[in-house]
């Protein structure tokens, strides 16, 4: 199960993600994304990682393809810090 919550501020749109990013989930994010997207104009948005359990190979997939636009991650535990070190170099 995955958990998805927008939080926003006047500068910065924080997409919030508790669970598992992993097999129908992973749709679900995506969709978020593509909805959330087009409304951010100048606002910077972060991804929240620290609640996240297990990502899959399209979780990541997916991950990446948001890093790439721009976002930054935050993550306080080795499992969610690895991950980001996975997305930024590619893995």
């Amino acid at each position: 199960m995955l958990r998805i919550t927008i939080q926003q501020s006047a500068q910065e749109v924080t997409l919030k993600l508790e669970g598992r990013v992993a097999g129908p989930w992973v749709e679900e994010l995506h969709q978020a994304w593509i909805s959330l997207a087009p409304s951010l104009g100048s606002k910077h948005l972060c991804v929240d990682l620290c609640e996240v359990t297990f990502v899959d190979s399209g979780g990541k997939h997916l991950l990446r393809t948001i890093w790439k636009n721009g976002v930054c991650f935050l993550a306080d535990t080795p499992m969610t810090k690895h991950l980001v070190e996975e997305i930024e170099r590619g893995q």
